[in-house]
């Protein structure tokens, strides 16, 4: 029997050890999954769904190969466009009658249009995606669920070529190059990937996406440590079976008796009497088969508890849609804060060449609205005259406040106040920032100087974003279409006017610049011989209202004030200057000077049936126009 335990403990070493050696080696299971598609699509953008790449779990390793040339166009049939039987081919080196030799670099230009190995990849939400391609035709890379296989469709649209997606605003990240490109990502099911070659010809037609599995087998070292252990155990058991062999051949050396003698015998029934043997019952198992007994249990017992893929039996159980929990859905903000940052530096980048070269051109890809007519003034004063109609220049730095809006739609807002890192003493900027469709930048409408002093809402986090309100929304205090107009009046006529109670006067610092009292001022410092006369109106600036944390509103508005100088006497004349000479390029005028300043403004509205003001926020002035009285 000793024997035998040495032999079981021996075959349990050997299949335990080996199948531990066998999920190493050749039951060791992939570490990763390939999906390869090869398209033959004329599309000019390919867009890989955020399903396909999430087809299985992991980091998703991307390969595109480049290479696509244009599709052949069929040559026109002889009857389409019949030629006379007698015409003559121009010789080598003659122009064409009815036009001109092309040149060799415009034949160059021709073959390069034909072919390209350029691939440009993109990646960002799925409807931003989406949105981007719009109505251009395109291959779709879905994944079909039954076989985890890539599969492509056809959208059909009415644009056969798309502009770069490089450089826009709404991606996460891109990537670009020749030939062949590889890339890495993790993205969720709701990013997708856009891929296009130039735009014009077909997007590149070979993809491959890679995704690592888990080849992890966690229970191979124990079956391995179990196989060893069990192969010790055999060598004791075949030790002490040997010994106990030797035990019982050994010679056996007794005393020969003497001999007696014999008694008479006598007849007795004798029960028969069990042979020698192994005890058995519950006393049969010695001590000593205890411990290989219970290390081989708890061996199987260790085996039979195993949880790799290899001996599970059956589908695991997976929770049914009705048992997930259910979030509240929101919608999905413009952008998110790394975004944001990412567009602030390239309006900053934009905008800075543009203050250099005085291009409002360049500015206009940038910025427009009010943001963009006080720019454009501002070169044309500096064009004249240099040390006069600078503005502040965006800030390189520290996005203080990012605050997106929740839409998934076009156009687009969102608010941002950024400081500068370098000089601490230059106020923050608030900027509103506005996207028209998907395919444009972010332009600023608003940039206002932060008013020092004046306490800044709470704003919801940027990862949750805020609604962008109508005008006329009855959230608020005071209606955000009324408050600019409101504002331009309390300008103007000061305390006195209508509105004047809806606003913290005490905080306001813009006041005290242009306010009744300082056009008062201005009226005393003329001569006898001229008179000026002020106009406030609202402005072609778009009103934004956006929520805040505590259900007030940031409100915008664009205020334009209208001075005019005139002379009171026959023959007399009004002098220009500073800005207003450089801008209108009048230095004196009998007729007078009219000059216009924009305002942008940036009130904070609390909520309805707050007692509190509302209050200024920021401001930026400065002059738009200025010409001779017509």
């Amino acid at each position: 029997m000793r024997f035998v335990l040495a032999i079981v403990l021996f075959v349990a070493a050997v299949v335990t050890g080996g199948l531990g050696i066998a999920q190493r080696t050749v039951l060791a299971p992939p570490d990763s999954v390939t999906s390869e598609l090869e398209l033959t699509a004329t599309a000019p953008v390919t867009v890989i769904d955020g399903a396909a790449l999430n087809a299985y779990e992991g980091t998703q390793t991307i390969a595109i190969r480049g290479g696509v040339e244009a599709a052949p166009v069929e040559s026109p049939s002889p009857s389409a466009s019949p030629e006379p039987a007698d015409a003559e081919a121009p010789a080598e080196g003659e122009v064409p009658a009815d036009g001109e030799a092309p040149a060799d670099g415009e034949a160059a230009a021709d073959d390069a249009a034909t072919e390209t190995d350029a691939i440009a990849v993109t990646y960002g939400r799925t409807v931003d995606v989406i949105g981007w391609v719009g109505e251009a035709e395109h291959t779709l890379i879905t994944v079909d669920a039954e076989t985890g296989e890539l599969v492509a469709q056809t959208v059909r649209g009415s644009e056969a070529q798309v502009p770069s997606p490089l450089g826009s605003d709404l991606w996460f990240g891109e990537f670009e190059g020749a030939g062949e490109l590889g890339l890495t990502l993790n993205v969720p099911s709701d990013v997708s990937l856009l891929v296009v070659s130039d735009g014009t010809l077909p997007a590149p037609q070979d993809y491959r996406v890679t995704w690592p599995l888990d080849s992890s087998t966690p229970y191979a070292g124990w079956l391995i440590i179990a196989g060893i252990s069990l192969m010790v155990l055999g060598f004791i058991a075949l030790l002490w079976a040997l010994w106990h062999w030797r035990r019982q051949r050994g010679p056996r050396r007794k005393n020969p008796r003497m001999p007696t003698a014999p008694r008479p015998s006598r007849y007795r029934p004798t029960r028969p009497r069990a042979v020698v043997a192994r005890p058995k019952g519950r006393r049969s198992i010695g001590r000593s088969m205890v411990v290989p007994t219970v290390a081989l249990g708890t061996v199987l017992v260790l085996g039979a508890c195993s949880a790799d893929a290899p001996f599970t039996i059956g589908p695991s159980p997976e929770p049914s849609a009705s048992d997930a929990p259910v979030e509240p859905s929101t919608p999905p903000i413009a952008v998110n804060e790394r975004q944001l940052e990412r567009i602030v530096a390239r309006v900053a980048e934009r905008i800075g060449e543009a203050d250099e070269t005085l291009d409002a051109e360049l500015a206009a890809t940038r910025m427009a609205g009010p943001a963009l007519e006080l720019r454009a003034a501002s070169y044309q004063i500096r064009s004249a005259n240099a040390e006069l109609g600078a503005l502040p220049a965006i800030p390189v730095g520290n996005v203080q406040v990012a605050l997106p809006q929740q839409t998934d739609i076009w156009p687009r807002t969102v608010f941002a106040v950024v400081e500068d890192a370098d000089d601490e003493t230059v106020p923050p900027l608030a900027m509103v920032l506005i996207q028209e469709d998907p395919r444009s930048q972010y332009q600023v409408h608003y940039a206002v100087t932060v008013v020092p002093g004046n306490p800044f809402p709470d704003s919801p986090p940027a990862s949750l974003g805020t609604a962008r309100l109508p005008a006329d929304t009855p959230l608020l205090s005071v209606p955000p279409s009324n408050v600019a107009p409101a504002y331009a009046e309390l300008l103007l006529a000061g305390p006195e006017s209508e509105g004047a109670q809806l606003f913290d006067l005490e905080s306001d610092s813009l006041i005290s610049q242009i306010g009744a009292a300082a056009k008062a001022e201005r009226a005393a410092a003329l001569p006898e011989t001229a008179q000026i006369t002020f106009e406030n109106a609202v402005g072609e600036g778009e009103t934004i209202v956006l929520a805040t944390a505590d259900t007030g509103g940031l409100v915008t508005g664009y205020i334009v004030e209208t001075e005019t100088v005139t002379p009171v006497q026959e023959g007399a004349a009004v002098n220009a200057s500073g800005a207003v000479q450089a801008l209108s390029g009048v230095e004196q005028s009998t007729a007078g000077v009219v000059a216009r300043y924009g305002v942008q403004v940036l009130f904070y509205v609390p909520p309805l049936g707050a007692e509190a003001p509302v209050l200024l926020l920021g401001f930026t002035q400065g002059l738009i126009s200025a010409s001779e009285v017509s």
